[in-house]
């Protein structure tokens, strides 16, 4: 079991800046691969952003390339999402994912980011 909590979502002018995080308990943080996802009202959820289990490797939807940068603190179980240059587009409910091998894939509760124009 992986439990997650995110933090640092809220009202943001478009054009500014958010940083999310998201902390995980219940298995070895350092094991497994972490991830970003979306959900605007009426949309289906989609995938933002993801990291490996070592930070080596990121890899971001097209929609935010450039802006936003996903990063991980193993000593601390922690991953982060840093979104700069927000646009009305990326109002939506922000989730953090944990892609445990073996595993299905554990969600956090969510956290609103709303960007306005």
């Amino acid at each position: 079991q992986v439990q997650l909590v995110e933090s640092g979502g809220g009202l943001v002018q478009a054009g500014g800046s958010l940083r999310l995080s998201c902390a995980a308990s219940g298995r070895t943080f350092s094991s497994y691969a972490m991830g970003w996802f979306r959900q605007a009202p009426g949309k289906e959820r989609e995938f933002v952003a993801r990291i490996t289990w070592n930070g080596a490797h990121t890899y971001y939807a097209d929609s935010v390339k450039g802006r936003f940068t996903i990063s991980r603190d193993n000593a601390k179980n922690t991953v982060s999402l840093q979104m700069n240059s927000l646009k009305p587009e990326d109002t939506a409910v922000y989730y953090c994912a944990a892609d445990v091998p073996g595993s299905s894939i554990y969600w956090g509760q969510g956290t609103q980011v709303t960007v306005s124009s």
